[in-house]
């Protein structure tokens, strides 16, 4: 079964310094009918103007993944990710540009900010939750690079329960993969029955098992065999695999 859910009918909220489009119910905005899908429980389409950012605020028991589309996101948080010395401390430098994956695993609780430190360029990134396989966990941190070249004409994994083929380690019965497809270049994927999958198109257009998407489109697919994409138009596009609930 697919089915397929518009750009404009997510929730919206317009706070001046931020512009966030919710795919699955959040904060202010409520849809009994998309509170999440799966495992899978957020999906904000977050636009932070320069200058501004969301201040230090907790997290827990919930893997948090951050997929930048435009400028930078500077992330700071208790785990001492971030910041002038965290490098110098063998820590993650903490900021995030377009190609980089961040996860931090919230775990028993962590503190973070995350700010846009860019004096004329809005931070234009994609914030996605995950419920987590066990509860309780430590608290952790990763960030790794995918160039565009790795991406291109094909859906390599960026986020998985075991870190395969380099991407970073879900705590989470749950994986991402991101491609990047134009004209002739096409991707396809079997799908197992006993498992969900979710396409997030970032931007761009891209067909999908047949389905002309456009930025900020989604498709759920339940009990399909295959997904394929093809005839994309400066798309960009994350699909997820993921665990009924």
């Amino acid at each position: 079964m697919i089915t397929l859910r518009k750009a404009q009918d997510r929730g919206h909220a317009q706070h001046g310094w931020l512009d966030s489009w919710h795919s699955f119910s959040f904060a202010d905005y409520h849809d009994p009918a998309h509170m999440g899908f799966g495992n899978l429980r957020v999906i904000n389409e977050d636009r932070i103007a320069p200058g501004s950012g969301f201040g230090t605020h907790g997290h827990r028991d919930m893997e948090i993944v951050s997929y930048v589309l435009e400028g930078a996101l500077a992330h700071q948080d208790s785990m001492g990710n971030g910041g002038a010395d965290a490098a110098m401390a063998g820590r993650a430098a903490g900021v995030i540009r377009p190609g980089d994956v961040q996860r931090m695993s919230a775990g028993t609780g962590v503190m973070h900010s995350e700010f846009n430190h860019a004096k004329d360029q809005p931070a234009h990134f994609l914030q996605i939750w995950i419920l987590p396989a066990h509860r309780g966990i430590e608290p952790g941190y990763e960030q790794r690079h995918f160039d565009a070249a790795s991406k291109r004409g094909r859906l390599p994994l960026v986020a998985s329960a075991d870190g395969a083929e380099g991407s970073v380690t879900l705590h989470a019965d749950a994986s991402i993969r991101a491609g990047l497809f134009d004209g002739d270049e096409a991707a396809e994927l079997a799908l197992a029955p006993d498992r969900l999958s979710y396409v997030h198109l970032a931007r761009g257009s891209l067909q999908v098992n047949g389905h002309r998407l456009y930025a900020g489109d989604a498709m759920r697919l339940e009990n399909e065999a295959r997904l394929r994409l093809d005839a994309g138009d400066g798309a960009e596009v994350l699909v997820f695999d993921l665990a009924p609930q």
